[in-house]
């Protein structure tokens, strides 16, 4: 019989490397992973004491209080596989597998030398069996082998929490990627015994890649893509979950003069992340989740399965902008979040002024009439109104930074939208090939050359773009009109695909 990979792991060589002596911390300053630890051989730290302790686990952006004691305890895990159907950007459902009933699952804090009492539970709506593998377990499979549960029975199984660091979780059962792709992923922290030094504030941020069949903000319910995910082309790269999981309202928060530790994982199944915050430099990474950190660190690598932590004090106020650096996915595919700083300016450290409403573009705006138009629109009562203010939202992220705010461009750069004759020439399928193909070369807008660039913008559904051209046709003094979803992907069936268009 041909057994799962994670079922039973190769043997792993042991290093024989010397490790050169760690550097001692600063004057005054513990660091508690310059030591040499020692790895599992020394995380056996005698018998649990004292009364079972239940596990506190939180979700997504929140992390459970540190832990104070000093002696290892038996811990007592209890974690719930739900599969539940949740926004992932807005208007746009996806049925999600999940651990504990969000993405990413909930984070679990043990210390160095507990004994870990897992139970996992499969709620009996699921359709699939599930199990769970943690890389903070020693044995088969990270716990995946004595696991396996399938729809409305629990299991469990004990462990010895051996190596302290951030680890990542996931479910393993077949086919592995299809389970990590839907969302089963969360981060377990294994705390030295001596605990890790104070901060004033503690985060949870966990980045993963989805594969729907619907192009990116299509809307409805997606499914998940196989082949998409089996080509690693992915739809959504996201924070927490979702496109929207932390920014407006859902934004980190925290004050000038603080310090943050941000515990940072990559579910995958997939895609490395180059996280980084901007305008921040992460005074200290500890790298992989692991015992050594390194200093003033701009972008840090999060491998698929893998984790990290960074901690970094806040000197000035203002939004920070959370993403992967790898940009199209933080701009075109959703991996972008927002960390909103709240104090007293310091003129010596920053003085300059504001640009993110420019920068992040509709990431800053309510996208809430988004999704009142995809359902008004799926009712068969979209009113013009309602049109017109959702291709507002998508306008300010996607043509507003060359054609601005207000329709009138940029002088010598990029023509005027607003009361336009180039744009009043132009039947409704010219506009539309126009947003699909881009345009490029001489035209005369208002008497005034322009030789620039308008990329193709293919990659948008067909709603955004009926959207958004609606909206431009109703503002800034422009004759009017209506685009409607079936107008454009009528065009888009008959109109070649321009080279470097998107999908």
């Amino acid at each position: 019989m041909r057994m799962h990979r994670y079922a039973m792991f190769p043997l792993l060589l042991a290093a024989a490397c010397a490790q050169p002596a760690p550097t001692p911390p600063p004057e005054g300053e513990k660091s508690v992973f310059l030591e040499d630890t020692g790895g599992s051989a020394k995380g056996d730290l005698g018998p649990p004491q004292g009364e079972p302790i239940q596990a506190v686990l939180t979700h997504a952006p929140e992390v459970p209080p540190p832990i104070t004691r000093k002696t290892p305890a038996k811990v007592i895990v209890d974690l719930e596989v739900k599969e539940v159907e949740l926004p992932i950007a807005e208007g746009v459902n996806y049925m999600f597998w999940t651990f504990g009933g969000k993405v990413p699952g909930q984070f679990i804090r043990v210390r160095q030398g507990d004994t870990v009492e897992f139970h996992l539970k499969n709620h009996p709506d699921s359709k699939m069996p599930h199990n769970i593998d943690l890389h903070a377990v020693t044995g088969p499979g990270g716990g995946a082998a004595s696991s396996f549960t399938a729809p409305g029975h629990k299991s469990q199984f004990t462990f010895k929490a051996l190596n302290r660091g951030l680890y990542v979780y996931h479910c393993a059962v077949a086919p592995v990627g299809m389970h990590v792709a839907n969302g089963m992923y969360g981060l377990i922290l294994v705390e030295p015994p001596e605990g890790l030094p104070k901060v004033d504030r503690e985060m949870y941020v966990m980045q993963g890649d989805f594969y729907t069949v619907g192009k990116y903000r299509e809307k409805g319910l997606q499914p998940f893509d196989m082949q998409k995910a089996i080509d690693e082309n992915a739809t959504y790269v996201v924070f927490n979950g979702s496109e929207g999981a932390l920014v407006g309202d859902n934004a980190l928060k925290a004050k000038v003069g603080e310090t943050v530790r941000m515990y940072i994982g990559n579910g995958g199944p997939n895609l490395i992340s180059s996280f980084h915050v901007i305008g921040e430099i992460f005074d200290k990474v500890y790298p992989e989740g692991g015992s050594r950190f390194q200093e003033n660190v701009q972008t840090t690598l999060v491998p698929a399965g893998g984790a990290a932590w960074a901690e970094f004090k806040l000197e000035v106020p203002g939004t920070y902008v959370l993403v992967d650096h790898s940009l199209f996915r933080a701009f075109n595919k959703g991996a972008l979040g927002m960390l909103k700083v709240d104090g007293p300016e310091d003129k010596t450290v920053y003085t300059g002024k504001e640009v993110d409403e420019i920068y992040l573009g509709d990431k800053v705006s309510d996208p809430a009439p988004v999704g009142v138009a995809a359902k008004s629109r799926k009712a068969g009562e979209l009113t013009l109104e309602e049109q017109v203010a959702a291709g507002k939202v998508l306008y300010q992220g996607t043509c507003s930074a060359c054609h601005r705010d207000n329709g009138e461009g940029v002088p010598g750069a990029f023509p005027p939208l607003a009361k336009a004759d180039y744009l009043a020439k132009m039947s409704q399928e010219q506009l539309i090939v126009a947003i699909l193909n881009g345009l490029e070369g001489e035209i005369t807008v208002n008497g005034t050359v322009y030789n620039s660039v308008m990329p193709p913008q293919s990659h948008l559904a067909d709603e955004d773009i009926a959207n958004i051209l609606t909206y431009v046709l109703n503002s800034w003094g422009n004759a009017g009109g209506q685009i409607s979803v079936e107008q454009v992907k009528a065009i888009r069936a008959k109109t070649p695909r321009a080279v470097g268009a998107g999908h």
